[in-house]
């Protein structure tokens, strides 16, 4: 490592990135930049960034942002236009460069957390169409499946013992499809957000409590909350069920001697989501599940929010579906990050606009 040169390390950044001057001015770019661009360095640099992106960019606010004294500005789901070229998607982070009168390093990733609000999105149509299927569902299986397991209770009075298997196997077998059904109906019996404000630490605080009296027994829990965090707005038992999912998500996923799972919250002042038509939606308040389990299957991990994808061998697929449908619902994303040894869902929520923020407040 020490034999590489900045300019090396500069070189080898996978995505466009950019210096920028307390004017706005290309000071300097990489390679990735060059290849974005269509153009040379000598063509870019020296030149104001808004000729190339537009006055209007909301990159460029993100720019005035960060020399704001904000550690790191992050735009999500940006539309960037380099002079003629077509409009790609990209994740913005703009970070003011320490001491060095006003520099600001600009990175574009490639789609990034966008791809995860489309899915989002995407997620939330997939449950709404598993929700009219739950009405179909009760009428058409559970009422013959009630008839079903009847009929095999009947059966258990009149046969001899070594019968009693099959009857035992039909009953459990319809418990566990009509279980099954019970599932699906919860994205039926959502009721509308009932918005107010909602200290996400008691939130949690209850969850905590419900799964350590149950299916988190055996788990250590670590806590790392931020107390100056302020509300979001949203549903309070909505969110108490995102959160009890995830537990139990976790809680099945670590080891039985061992298992940990923290829960760590965070202001982050600098994420925000950029939304059609100009509008942005910031996204400040953030809520970490991590556990020490096995992680979520690398084929996976992509679809892991789709109704009916899951990795356990009996896993319905529908808890991690209901979490994004319902934080989608309350203008908020969740994300998950996994290796074998340590996964992460972090979730990330508004809050009301004009609360006073932690760095307002302190």
């Amino acid at each position: 490592m020490t034999d590489l040169s900045l300019e090396q390390i500069w070189s080898a950044i996978p995505y466009p990135a950019f210096i920028l001057d307390p004017e706005d001015r290309i000071e300097a770019c990489n390679t990735e930049s060059e290849i974005f661009s269509a153009a040379s360095r000598r063509q870019i640099t020296g030149r104001p960034l808004s000729r190339f992106i537009g006055a209007e960019s909301p990159i460029i606010d993100a720019l005035a942002q960060a020399r704001q004294g904000i550690a790191s500005v992050v735009l999500y789901g940006v539309e960037v236009g380099w002079s003629e070229r077509p409009t790609q998607i990209f994740t913005v982070r703009a970070s003011l460069v320490q001491e060095s009168a006003g520099r600001v390093l600009l990175l574009l990733h490639p789609r990034g957390i966008a791809d995860q609000m489309d899915r989002s999105l995407s997620n939330r149509s997939a449950a709404r169409s598993v929700t009219g299927m739950a009405a179909m569902l009760a009428h058409e299986i559970k009422n013959p499946l009630a008839g079903i397991s009847g009929a095999a209770q009947l059966l258990a009075m009149s046969i001899d013992d070594k019968d009693m298997e099959l009857t035992d196997l039909i009953q459990q077998e319809s418990e566990r499809i009509a279980s099954l059904v019970d599932r699906v109906e919860q994205f039926g019996e959502l009721r509308p957000i009932n918005r107010s404000d909602v200290n996400i630490h008691d939130v949690l605080d209850r969850a905590q409590r419900a799964a350590e009296a149950g299916f988190a027994r055996h788990v250590r829990f670590r806590v790392q909350y931020d107390p100056s965090l302020p509300p979001t707005i949203g549903d309070a038992d909505q969110l108490m069920q995102v959160f009890q999912n995830l537990l139990k998500n976790a809680a099945e996923a670590v080891p039985e001697v061992g298992g940990l799972i923290t829960l760590r919250t965070g202001y982050h002042p600098g994420v925000q989501l950029s939304l059609p038509g100009g509008r942005t939606e910031k996204l400040p308040l953030v809520v970490s599940v991590i556990d020490n389990g096995r992680g979520v299957p690398e084929n996976l991990i992509r679809d892991i929010f789709d109704p009916f994808v899951s990795s356990k061998a009996n896993g319905s697929g529908l808890g991690l579906s209901l979490v994004s449908k319902v934080l989608t619902d309350h203008g908020g994303v969740v994300e998950c990050e996994s290796i074998p040894g340590r996964t992460e869902f972090r979730v990330r929520l508004p809050i009301r606009i004009g609360r006073k923020t932690p760095k307002e407040t302190g």
